[in-house]
């Protein structure tokens, strides 16, 4: 997910370099979630003051602010502004701080990470780009912009944001930049903008779940919890091995006529297993020395087909409940999924997440 994602965690690094890029991926899923939430929250308001050319407040009722806002009210587009602006300068002064200032400048420099993880950390880096640019759409179109302008706004900001980090990488000398990550991050951006712009609404909304995953085997005890760390929020940000991403589908709005209930969705999911390292399941110190070689393990792709539910159809007066709900739809409910592997493996799981 972005630096949710942890890609770059898992190759021995030290235990203080890997408690360091903990913290800067919990600062962005703090940024990216708060701003989400915070957007959310203001959406759908009962009634919206707005101010007309004169400078005089009115209100506009609800549906047509849903539809196309007259005006942008000041007062909340500089407010949304201040928000955005400390948010993302804030974020990227701790992350300079609290990372790369450890580590040696360079001049601009790219390198490959496509074939890292089975792909799961490009999936989270698509996951952050288009939460992180609904958010920020929400929060605009509370200001006062039309749908059209507060989805590309919302959009560009977001993208521009993980972007930025990117360049931060380019620059460092324990990284670089990674065009795959850019294409992630344009898909997952994309998805959203697109679905706005032709729809004016989310059809088909990128989830995530996670659930902590059990080690039997001593020796994987020893690993996952070099790697992954024990807690269980390093788990859920590092562990892709519990991880599980999803395009989760509401086929009301794609048949308005039928019968089903606004609120049921089709998600598809993918996730991984059998990972104990980026490119192989084998593990090396400092100077060269195999100190973990499970390359026996197969790496398995996993596909997912599990009911969902929409939290957003769900109707509330209460502001507090739309908040919740809207931050909830974030994240893949809880329930029955069927799993096939790239090895051909297929079962049924009765509760999953």
């Amino acid at each position: 997910m972005n630096r949710l994602s942890g890609k770059r965690i898992l190759k021995n690094y030290p235990e203080k370099e890997r408690t360091s890029l903990l913290k800067k991926n919990l600062i962005i899923l703090f940024v990216s979630l708060s701003i989400s939430l915070w957007g959310f929250s203001q959406d759908i308001p009962n009634r919206i003051t707005n101010v007309d050319s004169t400078g005089s407040s009115r209100i506009i009722p609800e549906k047509n602010y849903l539809i196309e806002p007259k005006g942008i009210n000041k007062s909340r587009f500089w407010l949304v502004s201040g928000v955005h602006t400390s948010a993302y300068s804030g974020t990227l002064v701790v992350l300079n701080e609290a990372w790369y200032k450890n580590y040696p400048k360079r001049g601009f420099t790219s390198f490959d990470d496509s074939k890292e993880w089975l792909q799961m950390d490009k999936i989270g880096h698509g996951w952050s780009a288009y939460n992180l640019s609904r958010g920020s759409a929400k929060a605009w179109k509370w200001a006062g912009f039309s749908e059209r302008q507060s989805a590309i706004i919302g959009s560009s900001s977001g993208f521009a944001f993980l972007t930025i980090i990117e360049f931060l990488d380019a620059r460092s000398t324990r990284w670089g930049w990674s065009w795959s990550d850019i294409a992630a991050n344009t898909v997952g951006t994309g998805l959203y903008l697109s679905q706005q712009l032709a729809w004016n609404e989310q059809r088909i909304q990128f989830k995530f779940s996670f659930h902590r995953k059990n080690y039997d085997d001593a020796q994987l005890n020893d690993r996952t919890d070099q790697l992954f760390g024990k807690s269980w929020y390093e788990r859920m940000l590092k562990d892709y091995n519990g991880q599980t991403y999803w395009f989760s589908t509401n086929l009301k709005s794609f048949f308005k006529e039928s019968n089903l209930p606004a609120w049921f969705n089709i998600a598809i999911g993918y996730g991984a297993d059998g990972l104990y390292g980026g490119f192989e399941n084998l593990g090396r110190d400092g100077i060269g020395n195999v100190t973990f070689d499970r390359r026996n393990i197969p790496r398995v792709r996993q596909f997912y087909l599990s009911p969902d539910i929409d939290l957003t159809k769900i109707k509330s007066n209460k502001r507090w409940v739309r908040t919740v709900l809207l931050m909830l739809n974030t994240f893949k409910i809880p329930a029955p999924a069927l799993i096939i592997n790239s090895k051909g493996t297929f079962r049924a799981h009765p509760f999953y997440f």
